[in-house]
């Protein structure tokens, strides 16, 4: 995506900035005081810091907020298509936190920026991590094989991103999105529309899909002894609230919250009110 097409509509494009930490050129957006605690917000495939758009002003005000988009998402370019993995993304996200002097009080993240979350946990423990209906199932079944398989087929076929970009300019982002259980408001949606339609968006999107593994990450959460919240939503299409429930029992110090009426795009549906969740349990530590 390139930033003077969408940077009078991109949200707080104020706090936005661009900087390269091998392999990688970031876009990162920093916004809060820069001498107060810090959190580190990680969006899920398919996103970009335009799903924090009202959590980070909230936050904001009362920590520094380091919000990237991931490597191939958003404007982040991708440097080397083979470090999306899980453990790589992790470590290049920990060199970018060094380049910018950060380390995080806390990780946010949502989706599979949950699991990136506990990853990058693993290497750079911070005080505590919440995750926002995190995906951390692998596929079950048929799909276990294939659609990794699939998603690989895609990545790879030059006119598959380029498809999906057509399709996204036009009303089928509305379905998409609604297909997760959340219902967001225009602007929200046009977001969405903007970088479902770029090609190099949806290239790192399958990127990322095709080399995503999370049996590792799980095999290794009875030994991350940070505390840690799962928030999930009860209307949640894409990623079962069971997932969350079930990383709570594995982990020594986590906590679960079943938010009934909120959809997996939570954060995006009703910012204050995680703002909330999220301050409180930064309270108790």
């Amino acid at each position: 995506m390139r930033w003077e097409n969408y940077r009078d509509i991109w949200p707080n494009a104020d706090a936005s900035q661009f900087m390269a930490s091998r392999p990688h050129r970031w876009h990162v957006q920093d916004a809060g005081p820069t001498d107060a605690p810090a959190l580190l917000l990680l969006h899920g495939a398919g996103g970009a810091t335009h799903s924090w758009r009202d959590l980070l002003p909230v936050l904001s005000q009362n920590y520094r907020v380091i919000a990237p988009d991931l490597p191939g998402h958003g404007f982040t370019r991708l440097g080397v298509m083979q470090r999306s993995s899980l453990p790589l993304m992790a470590q290049d996200i920990a060199s970018l936190l060094a380049k910018l002097e950060v380390v995080p009080l806390a990780i946010v993240g949502h989706s599979a920026g949950a699991a990136l979350a506990l990853q990058l946990a693993l290497l750079q423990p911070p005080r505590a991590i919440i995750g926002l209906n995190a995906a951390l199932d692998d596929f079950k079944g048929v799909s276990g094989w294939l659609f990794p398989m699939m998603a690989k087929v895609l990545a790879l076929n030059p006119l598959v991103s380029a498809t999906f970009a057509r399709l996204a300019r036009n009303t089928s982002v509305q379905n998409l999105v609604e297909g997760t259980g959340s219902h967001l408001d225009k602007r929200g949606l046009d977001l969405y529309r903007a970088t479902l339609g770029e090609r190099s968006h949806i290239d790192g999107t399958l990127t990322m899909m095709a080399q995503w593994r999370l049996s590792g990450l799980r095999d290794r959460l009875p030994g991350l002894d940070v505390p840690t919240l799962f928030l999930a939503g009860g209307g949640d299409l894409t990623v079962p609230p069971e997932t969350s429930s079930q990383a709570r029992t594995m982990m020594p110090d986590a906590h679960f919250e079943l938010i009934a009426d909120l959809g997996h795009l939570m954060h995006e549906e009703a910012p204050e009110m995680i703002a909330s969740k999220i301050t409180s349990f930064l309270k108790t530590l």
